[in-house]
């Protein structure tokens, strides 16, 4: 009978040591804000420890009313002693640390691992109060506020809600279409807090790295315009315009990992070396690039529907919505080409789109029904005319010399693509 019993001593052991190390982690952090004399807080390092393992005690006994007796005490004492403050800002933040570290006790009989990130995750918001509370209240922005209330509406609420069933085929699925909206979104989110987080020195680069996953081709345009209006030189804005197809490239695997994710094996490395090729290309012409002027081209520009560097907002709601509308578009025009005429017509339809937008021609590719040797020529066709398209842009709207700079980086990259591509084809 010992000999049965013996793992589950050692199980237990093992859990009430977990329980006992949470606690006294939590505790800590606690214990170097509880203060000194009558009016010092709750609880401190003896009292979370002895908490969390109350909380794993009283679950290894699994009577399920121990538990709750338990974490109803726990509860009380935290009423009670935020009833006993007289402090001129209590707060709830202790009491409620308390009852979560007896929670993060009972988890430790579920799930070691859980139990253990829940509590390190917990010191980490405990002790982060300054840090959080200046973010909060003097770091971020008004709007930038509002912007994030509604990226987390969307994919907390909208996006869950979304029937996810396509509606015409393989295309029109309004969780697909939703998805892409918070995907796009939530780029353009993060581009904007690291131009705020680094220095305004690299603005040409991270305004072209965010307006590339919009719209790379309106990104080479508006650059194209400050150098015909002679704003800033063109080798500058060509670097930046390779910045914006490095977007290009890293955002053709988030359309393929959320339309088809069985293409992301295909299209990871010639997707990435491209990335890679322009990237390196990209800063190495705007480091060469003369000084003057730097900061007077573009940041952000408007006409991909990216806030501008003077606001404050995030994103552009409208310019997303207006992308996720385009590429839902040319995939209903690419499928109703193909029901028509066939492959045929899948391959035109998808070359008229890309004229226009990458990452829409090839969505409708990976949601169709080719097969693979097909559906992959159809994406390495899409490349070289978008890269055509790109160069005709450039020169038209920023002239020769203009493209002279960003031309051989853009076909270098492109070419590499769909060299590596063509090499992986199954």
């Amino acid at each position: 009978m010992p000999e049965l019993n013996h793992p589950l001593l050692v199980s237990a052991a093992l859990t009430l040591a977990v329980a006992l190390g949470c606690g006294l982690l939590i505790g800590v952090e606690r214990e170097r804000r509880k203060g000194v004399g009558p009016g010092r807080a709750l609880a401190g390092l003896r009292s979370f420890a002895l908490v969390c393992v109350t909380g794993a005690a009283a679950a290894l006994t699994q009577i399920d009313g121990l538990v709750v007796a338990g974490a109803l005490f726990v509860g009380a004492l935290g009423v009670v002693a935020y009833w006993r403050d007289r402090s001129d800002d209590p707060g709830i933040t202790t009491e409620v640390a308390l009852l979560l570290t007896y929670l993060i006790g009972v988890l430790c009989t579920w799930s070691l691992p859980l139990a253990a990130a829940l509590a390190a995750a917990l010191t980490v918001v405990l002790a982060g109060r300054e840090r959080m509370h200046r973010f909060v209240s003097h770091w971020l922005k008004p709007a930038e506020v509002r912007d994030g209330i509604v990226l987390a509406a969307l994919v907390l609420l909208a996006l869950p809600l979304m029937p996810d069933r396509p509606l015409w085929g393989p295309v029109l699925n309004p969780h697909v279409m939703v998805q892409l909206l918070a995907l796009l979104l939530a780029v353009q989110s993060l581009a904007h807090l690291g131009r705020r987080l680094l220095a305004a020195r690299h603005a040409v680069a991270l305004s072209s790295l965010a307006s590339g996953f919009v719209s790379s081709t309106a990104t080479i345009a508006t650059l194209g315009l400050a150098v015909r209006e002679g704003r800033s030189g063109a080798r500058l804005m060509a670097g930046g315009g390779l910045l914006s197809c490095v977007s290009t490239q890293m955002q053709l695997l988030l359309v393929a990992a959320a339309v088809q994710p069985a293409w992301l094996s295909r299209l990871w490395m010639p997707a990435l070396a491209g990335a890679a090729l322009a990237a390196i290309w990209g800063f190495w012409l705007v480091r060469g690039a003369p000084a003057e002027g730097e900061l007077g081209a573009v940041s952000t520009p408007r006409v991909e529907g990216a806030p501008g560097a003077g606001e404050e907002r995030m994103f552009s709601l409208k310019g997303a919505a207006a992308v996720a509308a385009l590429l839902t578009g040319i995939q209903l025009l690419v499928h109703a080409l193909e029901l028509w005429l066939g492959a045929a017509g899948l391959m035109v339809g998808t070359l008229l789109g890309a004229l226009a937008d990458l990452h829409a021609a090839l969505a409708a590719v990976f949601a169709s029904s080719l097969p693979a040797s097909g559906a992959q020529q159809a994406v390495m066709l899409a490349l070289g005319v978008h890269a055509f398209s790109k160069s005709v842009t450039a020169w038209l709207v920023g002239g020769a010399q203009y493209l002279v700079w960003l031309a051989p980086g853009l076909w270098a990259h492109t070419l590499l693509g769909v060299t590596l591509l063509a090499i992986v084809r199954s």
